[in-house]
């Protein structure tokens, strides 16, 4: 099973930046959509963002305009790009790859705190 590692989190602003990165130990390709998902305390796991094995993305209302996913398919890499960042963003960032059977690999999460 292919192994999936965020980074990238931690303590910014409110109005400030973070890129999440999302590494797989193997091809990316073989997941339908990477998305990444996030959990805020004493909430429901929400999708922030996807990106479909042909670029195509969508992404939750709330970040719209102010977060970006992309996918580096050489490095098995995918990125979330987020700014303009709220204290409302603060949760746990989780990075998923779905298959299109179905099967979804998961990584350990990566925390953002947007506080000042």
């Amino acid at each position: 099973q292919v192994q999936l590692v965020e980074s990238g989190g931690g303590l910014v602003q409110p109005g400030g930046s973070l890129r999440l990165s999302c590494a797989a130990s193997g091809n990316i390709n073989r997941f339908y959509a990477m998305n990444w998902y996030r959990q805020a305390l004493g909430k429901q796991r929400e999708l922030v963002a996807g990106i479909t094995s042909s670029a195509r993305t969508n992404y939750a209302d709330s970040v719209k305009g102010r977060f970006t996913i992309s996918r580096d398919n050489a490095k098995n890499t995918v990125y979330l790009q987020m700014r303009s960042l709220k204290p409302e963003d603060t949760a746990v960032y989780y990075c998923n790859g779905t298959e299109r059977g179905g099967r979804a690999s998961w990584g350990q999460g990566t925390q953002v705190v947007v506080s000042s």
